[in-house]
């Protein structure tokens, strides 16, 4: 599903929120590498699960045809990709009323408000198609997420132990949130 683009300012960054297109794959395929070496609260380790430019392409144009989907690029004014989020809905009649969402800035550029804005922004999203349900996964290190999700109406509702292993050697926990949306849940 594609998204109208925003324009925000903040600290001096002028940059815009849009729909990711085919033309960002190439750009979308080094700053997710970069960010994953940059940070561990990825799933990833730099190199893992690379997704070159075709595979991006892809994924593009998966997440523009579907309706419970939305892949969200930020643009500095410049032109540069600095980060995305993606809401990945469901594919099986059975999950489509909910997306995973993430979200990946460089490191660089935190401190801009530029992830709790794509949050909003796929929150918005979300709420308008409507899907009943976000969830996503946070490293339970990731106090600030945790706390910004939160924020924005995200429960805890799991907690999955000694998940994943860091460059310390050490093994850290999961945290499962959801928010949901006009549902009656049990």
């Amino acid at each position: 599903m594609k998204l109208a683009s925003k324009h925000y300012k903040s600290n001096n960054l002028t940059f815009i929120i849009r729909s990711a297109e085919e033309k960002d794959a190439a750009s979308l395929s080094k700053i997710r590498l970069q960010i994953d070496g940059e940070t561990e609260n990825m799933d990833r380790e730099k190199g893992e699960g690379f997704l070159d430019e075709a595979a991006f392409k892809g994924v593009i144009a998966a997440d523009s045809a579907a309706n419970n989907s939305l892949f969200l690029i930020v643009e500095t004014a410049g032109g540069r990709l600095v980060g995305f989020s993606r809401c990945e809905g469901g594919i099986l009649k059975r999950t489509s009323h909910r997306a995973e969402f993430g979200v990946c800035v460089l490191k660089e550029f935190w401190g801009y408000g530029i992830g709790s804005l794509l949050l909003k922004n796929s929150i918005e999203w979300a709420d308008s198609i409507p899907l009943k349900k976000l969830s996503l996964h946070v490293l339970e290190t990731n106090h600030k997420a945790v706390s910004l999700y939160t924020k924005h109406g995200f429960e805890i509702e799991g907690i999955l132990k000694n998940d994943k292993r860091l460059a310390d050697g050490q093994f850290y926990s999961t945290i499962v949130m959801g928010r949901y949306h006009n549902t009656n849940r049990c």
